[in-house]
Parts: C-alpha cells; structure tokens; sequence
C-alpha cells in the first residue's frame, strides 16, 4: 500500500536537491526527537513518581513504627511497676518510703520519664508528680495537666479494658507518650486496685532522632490528616498522632529531598541531550554521506554537463567502479555521451558527404572565384590602349631618317620615341605581373578540380599549411574584384595551421568573395578587405586565429544563429555556391571553428577561422636555419 506524501512547499520545490534533503531530515530529526521525549517522560516521570510515592510511604510508615516503639517501651516501663508486690502493697496500705523510693527525681531520671502516679478504680489519684528533666524540679503546671489526663473517663475505660496500654497525649504544647497498666501482685493474682501510669515527653529533636530526618512537631494547627505538600525539590510531609479515641494531638512534620524525581528529572534531561546530541551527529552524519554519495557526484554529473555544452567537447565522465545507484548513472551517462559522440561524427560524415555531394555544383563556384581575375585580367588586357599610334611612330622615325630635319625637332622626336618606349616597357611588366597572377590562379583552380576527384575518404588530411600563401594565394579575387576598387591588407607575419591546404583555400576564398559581393551590396567605393593572425594558446593547446575583416553591408544579430544554415542568405541577390554552411562544416571537419560576427546593417562583419596551430616540420626548420645562416 502506498502511503500519499504531503506536497512540498513552494521554497523547497524551487530549492537544490541539498537543501531538500537538509530540511527534509532536520524535519525528521525534530519528529524522531519529540516522539522519543514523548516516550521518556511517558516511561521516566510516571515510575520515578511511583518510587518517591513508595519512598512517602515508607517515611510515613518508619514514623509511625519509632512513634509506636516511643510509647511501647513506655508501656513496657509501666507494665513492670503495675505487675509488681511493692505496687500492690502501696495501692492498699500506702507508705512514704515507697514514695522516696519510686517517686524520686532520680528514678524518673533513670527512667527516662517525666510523669508517674498511682489511680485508684475510681478515679482518684493515690500519689501523683511530674518532673522536669531538664531543671530536675517539678512542674506544677504540667503536673496538673497530667493528673487531669490520667483520670479522666477515656484513660480508667482503657485501663479497665486490659492489663497495659499505651497511647499519646497532649499537655499543654508537649507531646507525650503515656503508658498504662493494672496493678496487680508479680504473679499476676489478685484484684487490682487501680492502674499506674507513666508519662515520657517526645520533643522534636527526640523525634528527629528516631526517625533520622530533622523533624517538628505542629501542636498549635488543627486537625490534618497525614499528607505530602509537593515542593519543586523537596516534599513536606505530616504525619497525623492520634490519642485516645482518635482525638487529634499533633502532627509529625519533616522535609524530605525528592531524591528519586530530582533523580529522574536529571536522568530525563540526560538522556533527552544525549538523544538529541546523538540525533544531530546522526544527521550530520547523513548528511555528510548523503552530500559525499549523492550530492556530490550528481553536482559533479551537472557540472560535466555545463562542460560539454559550454566546451561541445563530449568527454566521458570519470567511472569510480561504483555498484550502486549512482555509479549506473554514471556508467549510462557515459554510454549515452559515447552515442552521441559516434552520432556526432556520423553526422559530421554525413554533412562533409552532402558537402561533396554539393561540390558539383560548388566546385564550379570556386573554379568561376578563382576564373574571375583571370578574366579580368585578360579584359585589361584586351582593352588596353597602346602607348603610341602606329602611324605616329613611323611618322616619327621617317622624320629621323630624314636629314633635313632640325637639330630640335630631331631632339623632340627622340624624347617622344624614349617615353613610348619605356611606358611601353612598364606596360609590359605590369602585364607580366597580371599574367604571373593569372597562372597562379589557373593553378588554383586545377588545384580545386584535381582535389573534387581525389576526394574519395570520410576523414579529411590535415598537414601544417602556410596560413600567409593560402591568403595570398586567394588575395587575387580582391585585387582583381571586378565590381570595383578593393583595398586589400594583410599582415607579413604568417604561422602555421594543422589542416588541408585545399579545403582551407576554398573556405577563404569564399569568404573574400562573399566580401566582395557584400561590399558591393553595400555600394562601398573604395571597398576594404583586412586580415590579420594570431596565435594563442588555450587549455586545449595553441590555436591560430584567422580573421577577414570588411565594410560590406553586415547583418543584423538576430540573423546570426541563421548564418550557417544551409540555404540561408542575409543579401535578397544571393548567387549559388557552397554558402557558410559548407565552409563551417569543413573547417569543423579539421577541428577547427568559423564564426560570423557583424555591428549590424551597414558596419561590415568578421568572420574568424580557429584552427589548431602546427609546427614547422623538422626538415623545413633544419632548412629555414640554414637560410638564416
């Protein structure tokens, strides 16, 4: 059965996976931790409150037993002067050396008792004294008090009832444990003529004594039962003392330490701090490991993945021989990247194959680039005048054959026929020039031609190539545009690329008459064409970068991403031909990259060649070094 999980909050739908799983087990902490305090203070509190309430009882219990075992041991001291000849003797006959003797400050000190007198059945005291222990003298008022006690109704009712008793009273603010007997001869026969009964006061340092606790006696409030007064650490406990008939004396009252919930309340915060100190290193932990095993290696995913898009490098990622569920990831990330990596080439095949394809009819492109200062040239020369007419130049030397012609005329002829000859001479060189130029570009068209039917492989033949004679091999369609003045510029400094001269030949030759034409869109007279090189060095290794430079008529940004379509065109009269789209797929097929970049309508544009930078070969440098030497 599937358990329907609340959705996420708006914050945590939009944080990163670390921030969920942070909050996510914070929330799972603080639940797990409330749920345990729960359980401790449903477990701890309730058994330490039922070992206190047992420890109250037992106190109270222990009280009572040392309250009983006080008057016991006074009713054990009476008991053996009520079973007693002497005592039988005196109830009947009297006699005052049984008063010295028994009654005496010293007796009762031994005796530990503070009050003694002999009661007939009826009431009336045969002898009576109470003592103050402490001053070893009577004390009248407290003798008075114990005499009333002794004979009232409730004390001759229990002495009748039973041969010994004891019980607790109170005279005036003293308690006091009283005993009881019958008098009767040591044999125990006889009738008995009354009852002895003795009095030892309780104090409160007495009472502490007995029970181990600092205790007090509370003989001025009213009738309390026995109960316990909570306190935050303490308890105060009073313990009810009874007389006869149930009749109210005091209270035993003492404070207690809540040792077993002052106990608990710590074992509680203990293990309450220990828990949570345990839960956050637990959760720390995880996440700790959760960022080591997960987060990490998926930001590392994602970084790669911002690598290969910004890079277009499709570089695998580094496989940890991982078993789990992330190392499967990785694994069919890299399976995926292998695909598209074969896919790649397979289209970069299949593009540089339509290229081909296209040749047929771009090759005739490149063969009419490379024909167009040819046939410039030989319409310059076809339409060139000549110096000097051929009639005017047999007229002048008929005159110098003759010898009736005048030393000045003759001078005048002279000059005229040494200036036809030596501009005569001047055209011919320039001549010579266009015609070496010619030739160069007739080579390179049959250059063109013989490597359209030597194209016979997939991969392309890269090999260092002179950057500086591929422009100027090229240079002549500019020189010779025959849409009007071009200016042309070129650095003298040239280096050395890794790629197929040919290819490399046809792209910039394409690329100077795509200059050409834009400037001649644009109406610019004179137009410019500049180039210039440079040669830096990348993370990847060091690059050459070409860039051709014109103030034709541009384009608008917005149709950059259009430029290397194929098909596309920015100028409405687009003449056929292999276009940007083959020329960047050639340059990409010898790794390398082609770049358009403008102002905007009317500022020119930039195109940039990057390819890999070549070194000169060791035969050609040993060669150079020779030169130089």
């Amino acid at each position: 059965m599937k358990i329907a999980l609340p959705p996420l909050p708006g914050f945590l739908r939009r944080a990163s996976l670390g921030v969920k799983l942070a909050v996510i087990l914070s929330a799972a902490g603080a639940i797990g931790f409330a749920g345990i305090l729960a359980l401790l203070m449903a477990i701890i509190t309730p058994n330490f409150s039922r070992l206190e309430a047992v420890a109250v009882e037992g106190h109270i219990d222990r009280t009572r037993a040392a309250l009983e075992e006080y008057a016991s041991k006074v009713e054990i001291a009476v008991k053996d002067y009520g079973v007693w000849d002497d005592s039988y003797k005196y109830m009947y006959q009297g006699g005052t050396p049984f008063v010295d003797a028994v009654f005496s400050v010293l007796a009762f000190t031994n005796l530990d008792i503070n009050g003694m007198a002999y009661v007939d059945n009826d009431g009336k005291i045969v002898y009576s004294r109470y003592v103050d222990l402490e001053r070893q003298a009577d004390d009248a008022e407290l003798a008075e008090a114990f005499n009333t006690m002794i004979r009232s109704h409730s004390v001759r009712t229990l002495a009748g009832k039973s041969e010994s008793a004891h019980f607790y009273a109170r005279l005036g603010e003293r308690v006091v444990a009283v005993g009881i007997a019958k008098v009767l001869r040591s044999d125990g026969s006889g009738i008995s003529p009354g009852y002895v009964a003795m009095a030892r006061q309780i104090s409160s340092q007495q009472l502490s004594h007995l029970i181990q606790l600092k205790a007090r006696f509370g003989v001025g409030r009213a009738h309390q039962k026995t109960a316990v007064l909570e306190r935050p650490r303490t308890l105060d406990i009073a313990v009810d003392i009874d007389g006869l008939n149930r009749v109210h004396i005091a209270n035993a009252t003492f404070v207690v330490p809540r040792d077993y919930t002052l106990l608990g309340q710590r074992m509680l915060w203990l293990t309450v701090f220990g828990t949570a100190g345990l839960l956050v290193i637990v959760l720390l932990v995880l996440r700790q490991m959760i960022g080591r095993l997960v987060i990490s290696p998926l930001a590392g995913v994602e970084r790669h993945m911002q690598d290969v898009s910004a890079s277009g490098q499709l570089h695998l990622l580094d496989d940890q021989k991982r078993a789990d569920e992330i190392g499967s990831l990785v694994r069919s990330f890299n399976a995926m990247l292998a695909q598209l990596k074969d896919l790649r080439e397979q289209v970069e095949i299949q593009s540089f194959k339509l290229g081909q394809s296209e040749s047929a009819i771009g090759v005739m492109h490149n063969v009419r680039n490379g024909l167009n200062p040819i046939s410039v040239i030989v319409s310059q020369g076809m339409n060139a005048q000549p110096v000097i007419a051929h009639e005017d130049a047999n007229r002048a030397l008929g005159e110098l054959a003759r010898d009736d012609t005048s030393p000045v005329r003759r001078q005048k002829l002279a000059a005229f026929l040494v200036a036809a000859l030596e501009t005569h001479r001047a055209q011919s060189e320039r001549r010579r020039e266009d015609l070496v130029s010619a030739r160069s570009c007739l080579n390179n068209v049959l250059e063109i031609i013989g490597h359209q039917q030597s194209i016979a492989h997939e991969r392309i033949d890269t090999e260092p190539c002179d950057v500086l004679a591929v422009i100027e091999q090229n240079a002549a369609l500019a020189r010779y545009a025959a849409t009007g003045q071009v200016d042309f510029s070129c650095p003298e400094d040239s280096a050395l690329v890794d790629a197929n001269r040919i290819l490399l030949s046809q792209v910039i030759g394409n690329l100077f008459a795509n200059a050409i034409e834009s400037i001649a869109s644009a109406g610019c007279n004179p137009g410019r064409i500049s180039v210039a090189i440079d040669r830096f060095t990348r993370p990847d290794g060091e690059v050459v970068e070409i860039r051709i430079a014109d103030n034709g008529e541009g384009f608008d940004h917005a149709q950059s991403l259009q430029l290397f379509r194929r098909g596309f065109s920015s100028r409405k009269q687009k003449s056929g031909g292999l276009g940007l789209h083959w020329c960047a797929n050639s340059i990409n097929a010898m790794h390398g990259t082609l770049t358009l970049v403008s102002g905007g309508p009317g500022q020119g544009a930039t195109a940039t060649i990057t390819l890999r930078a070549a070194a000169l070969p060791k035969d050609d440098r040993t060669e150079t070094s020779s030169i130089a030497a």
